[in-house]
């Protein structure tokens, strides 16, 4: 098995779609909508204006790996003096992909992209599997983090 690494185009969004789903599900949300039709929307919108980069792990023709950095700008903060922050999304490596260092390598090639689009900080709100290789990978928690739903 030899693992091939791409960037995200729209020829991959509607399996790239289905494994954010997955994703999700795995995570334990609640399905009461069908999200399809605000993702597509979403990832349209802003993979054409380059707010929104994926880089994808292949073996031969079948995805088995996915992430998503999202780029936002907020006021500039000593912390970030540029103001703009990658929010990372969509870590996802099929079950069966799992432990071969599949997820590192993807969150290293959209981490990178945060760094060339200026951001001065990455964000993620880590799943329970997630935390040891976001910690590993030098993330650190921030205990005031909060959330209010409208």
């Amino acid at each position: 098995m030899e693992i091939q690494y791409k960037r995200l185009t729209s020829d991959e969004l509607d399996t790239f779609i289905r494994m954010r789903i997955r994703q999700l599900r795995e995570e334990g949300a609640t399905e009461d909508i069908d999200l399809r039709p605000a993702l597509e929307d979403y990832y349209d919108r802003h993979m054409a204006d380059g707010s929104f980069v994926s880089w994808l792990a292949l073996d031969g023709d079948k995805i088995v790996g996915t992430s998503g950095m999202s780029f936002v700008e907020k006021p500039p903060y000593f912390g970030c003096p540029s103001g703009k922050i990658g929010l990372l999304s969509s870590m996802f490596t099929d079950p069966g992909y799992r432990r071969l260092g599949i997820a590192r390598e993807l969150l290293s090639r959209v981490v990178e992209e945060a760094r060339e689009y200026g951001c001065g900080a990455v964000q993620i709100t880590a799943s329970d599997m997630g935390v040891l290789l976001y910690t590993d990978f030098g993330f650190v928690k921030n205990g005031n983090f909060m959330q209010y739903n409208l």
